[in-house]
């Protein structure tokens, strides 16, 4: 294998930074049941997509008009969120720092959403070396455009690079970056995305920087 050191560390926002899935679903839980009353349970199905994917998928037609409606409505809802880390991550984030590692958010969400994170967790901006959102990229997560970008900001090669992510479209984009993976069980089981993750976390307590290059054979920065 190549020698190889941790110079990056991605992380995805909802789930994976913010504990704010359950939010997430008690808002598409409201629209899933105004415009697909015949679907139970779909605010589940549509965990991790993004909202380009959901709209394509489940509102497009005759439902089309509405999406605006909906955006409007997320939006205002978002301002109201809660954003509450991961327990262990400010812990992870410092000592990853501490060793020279980047980190980056690399998200879905857009800049209104930034906005309201940022309202609300002060402290956030300053964990992080590159906040990249949804109008930095061209294609959506599984495609691996939006880790290969940030590794290309970083000036670093892909396998030099951790991403830490809770769906399996998040996944799956790690996975096709060719970058390590560290799944976090917050959205889905452990059995359900392990197939799609070196390592499975319920959250970060307990996880370093030296048992991240244990665990993936880097060498030390």
């Amino acid at each position: 294998m190549k020698q190889r050191k941790l110079k990056a560390a991605l992380f995805d926002l909802d789930g994976v930074v913010f504990d704010t899935e359950p939010q997430y679903s008690i808002f598409w839980g409201m629209i899933c049941r105004q415009y697909h009353p015949e679907r139970p349970g779909l605010e589940h199905e549509i965990k991790g997509q993004t909202l380009t994917q959901i709209y394509e998928r489940w509102f497009s037609g005759d439902l089309e008009p509405e999406r605006e409606s909906i955006t409007n409505r997320l939006n205002a809802y978002e301002q109201t969120m809660h954003y509450d880390f991961i327990d262990g991550f400010e812990t992870l984030i410092s000592d990853l720092r501490s060793h020279g590692v980047l980190t980056a958010v690399v998200t879905s969400s857009n800049q209104p959403k930034m906005e309201s994170v940022n309202k609300h967790q002060p402290i956030f901006r300053s964990l992080f070396d590159r906040v990249l959102t949804s109008e930095d990229f061209t294609r959506s997560k599984p495609d691996p455009e939006c880790y290969l970008k940030a590794a290309e900001l970083f000036g670093v090669d892909a396998e030099e690079c951790v991403v830490f992510e809770d769906s399996f479209n998040g996944l799956r984009s790690g996975r096709a970056a060719e970058m390590s993976v560290v799944g976090l069980a917050t959205t889905n089981p452990v059995e359900a995305i392990a197939p799609l993750s070196d390592i499975q976390i319920t959250d970060y307590r307990g996880l370093t920087y030296e048992s991240l290059i244990d665990t993936f054979k880097f060498l030390p920065l």
